[in-house]
């Protein structure tokens, strides 16, 4: 490999810390020589349906092309109960939460250490401190209707981001949005705006009404709107598309443990992860992620074993149809998996 594992991914992360998706692009020759690059968005072919694409040249040289996704950025405009709460669940779904408030003792990393940034700041420095970007989903969740209307001009004046909720009852929300209709901004910004925000689950408390704001993003964000009536609104179904992110940020900090890379090129049927879903592991076979765990990951895990040894690469079919029965599974399709020798 031309480059390290843990080098590779290091480079590929910091590309999507600053919101630009980007992918890893492998050449595998017939001779088991392997060659790796990371490309940013804008300097490789856009590919749909899968966040892997594989070809074999006629020579049988094979190329992957595995896309990433920068991590949803979450962008919490206030300090309170409610944005704790948030910063929470977030987190266990993969969004980058940063949280910004006006008052230092609730705007600290302290309070907040599930949150991946923390900034104190006058909210009329929001816009200069914090980039909103059109990926970006925007809770404002402020201690009051001054603020809230400061941070929703502040939204309105730029770009769309994917997400905008104002949190408030229907009384502060139609004053402050008749006062944006009085000041001239559009009516067709102003019906882009969540208000109430969150999907209609009876929340009470600050952790329910976290619940019900993360279920409106993710509903939006997974391009799933079960019901039409509860939700409106453009998806981002490329939300979809993104390799595995989280194994990917574990070999940008410990690749070095790694000795083989096992990535699932295609499935066919039900199998327990979907393409894209990669593994690390080491001679020993301690691992970092997984491709699905059963029999079926500790059969291609011996497969790995002589690519670690004599180094080179392989594509493998994994045939899931006799063990799912057999272990009490539901999965029964079948799955080529590529080894490589990190």
């Amino acid at each position: 490999m031309s480059i390290t594992t843990k080098k590779l991914y290091a480079e590929l992360m910091g590309i999507l810390a600053n919101g630009q998706s980007a992918a890893v692009i492998s050449a595998y020759v017939p001779d088991g020589g392997v060659t790796k690059r990371v490309v940013a968005e804008g300097d490789y072919v856009e590919y749909s349906g899968s966040p892997v694409t594989h070809s074999y040249a006629p020579d049988g040289t094979l190329t992957v092309v595995e896309r990433y996704l920068p991590r949803p950025r979450l962008v919490i405009l206030g300090g309170g109960h409610i944005a704790l709460a948030l910063t929470q669940m977030a987190k266990a779904c993969d969004f980058y939460t940063l949280v910004f408030d006006d008052r230092p003792m609730f705007a600290n990393a302290e309070r907040f250490p599930h949150a991946d940034e923390v900034i104190c700041d006058d909210f009329s420095c929001l816009f200069e401190r914090i980039g909103i970007r059109a990926a970006d989903y925007v809770v404002i969740v402020t201690r009051g209707h001054k603020h809230d209307q400061e941070c929703i001009e502040g939204v309105l004046k730029g770009e769309p981001p994917a997400y905008t909720g104002m949190i408030g009852s229907r009384r502060r929300i139609a004053i402050v949005m008749k006062q944006l209709a009085d000041e001239g901004y559009p009516q067709e910004r102003l019906d882009e705006v969540y208000s109430p925000i969150g999907l209609r689950i009876g929340a009470i408390t600050p952790a329910e009404i976290s619940v019900s704001i993360l279920a409106e993003l993710i509903q939006i964000r997974r391009a799933k709107l079960a019901d039409p009536a509860l939700a409106t609104g453009t998806a981002d179904p490329a939300n979809t598309l993104s390799c595995d992110l989280e194994t990917a940020a574990r070999l940008a900090e410990h690749g070095e443990s790694a000795d083989a890379l096992i990535t699932i090129l295609e499935t066919h049927g039900s199998v327990p992860r979907e393409t894209g879903a990669k593994m690390g592991m080491s001679y020993e076979g301690s691992i970092i992620g997984t491709i699905g765990g059963g029999c079926a990951e500790g059969g291609v895990m011996q497969d790995a074993r002589p690519i670690i040894r004599d180094g080179g690469w392989r594509t493998v079919t994994v045939d899931m149809t006799d063990t799912a029965e057999e272990d009490g599974m539901v999965c029964g399709g079948h799955m080529t998996v590529l080894i490589e020798k990190a």
